[in-house]
This record gives structure tokens, sequence and C-alpha cells, in this order.
């Protein structure tokens, strides 16, 4: 059984690092530039500060999940991975709203602040940072799930 709970939080962590390494990587390699009334507009994840803060939390759960593949999983630190993952499950809920807020805004634009969507004249740019947020809201699900299989070893410990 313990064995099965190891394999279980492996792949769940090589699923998160996949899910982040993908978020980052489609996030930064969005750029496209348009051209509207002779004046040409270039846009790029780094343009905001949102998606810099996405780019940043994705990056500081892979690290921390590829750091956790290289050390040991002893009982006593089991408490603290879980607080870990915990903080780290809530990073990436954050960076993932506040992207998705701001992507709705390029979407579909505010009337109220006047904010145009900008969707219909950098279609790519908008397609990976889609592609992006899914990633992105992925690694959140696997690690709330991590969260959930760690409640579970460490509960099991506290009783036996």
């Amino acid at each position: 059984m313990a064995k099965t709970k190891t394999i279980l939080t492996l792949f769940l962590r090589f699923l998160a690092i996949g899910a982040t390494i993908a978020a980052v990587i489609v996030m930064v390699t969005s750029h496209e530039s348009t051209q509207v009334l002779n004046l040409t507009f270039s846009v790029k994840y780094s343009n905001d500060q949102t998606f810099k803060f996405f780019v940043i939390a994705e990056a500081i759960a892979c690290g921390y999940s590829i750091i956790l593949l290289f050390t040991c999983s002893q009982t006593s630190l089991r408490r603290l991975v879980l607080i870990l993952d915990v903080v780290i499950a809530m990073l990436l809920s954050s960076s993932v709203s506040a992207a998705v807020a701001i992507a709705h805004v390029g979407k579909k634009g505010t009337t109220h602040a006047g904010w145009l969507p900008i969707c219909g004249q950098v279609p790519k740019f908008c397609d990976h940072v889609t592609g992006a947020l899914v990633a992105g809201f992925a690694a959140a699900i696997i690690y709330f799930l991590l969260i959930f299989s760690s409640i579970y070893s460490v509960q099991n410990t506290l009783f036996l």
C-alpha cells in the first residue's frame, strides 16, 4: 500500500511539473504584432504584471516539485511537504485567477473603463494565453490532488 501511494505521488508530481513547464513555455512564447491605423502594436506576456506573476508562480511551483523529486520522502517531512503543497496550490490558484481576469478583459473588454477587447486584433496571442491558462489550471488541480494524497498519508501515519 505504501508503494502505491509513493507511485501515485510521484506520478502526480511529474504531471504537475509537466503542466507548469507547459504553462511557462506557452506564456513566455506568447507575442504578436498588429497594425492599427498605420501604427504597429506589439503584445507580449511581459507587458502585463499579472502575466508576469503567473509565469513566476508557475516556475516556483515547477522548481518546488523538481526539488521534491530529488529529496527523500521521510515521514518526518510529510507534514512540512503538506504545508508547502498547500502554499504552492494557493499560489497557483491565485496566479491563475488573476491571469484569467486579465485574459477576460482582453477578450471581452470592459465598457465601464472604456477598454476595448484586443483578441480580435491579436488572436495568436490570445490563443497562447488561453493555452497557458489551461495548463496552469491543470497544474492547480493536480496540486489539490497532491494535497488530498498528502493529507491521506499524514492521517494514516498519525493513527498507526
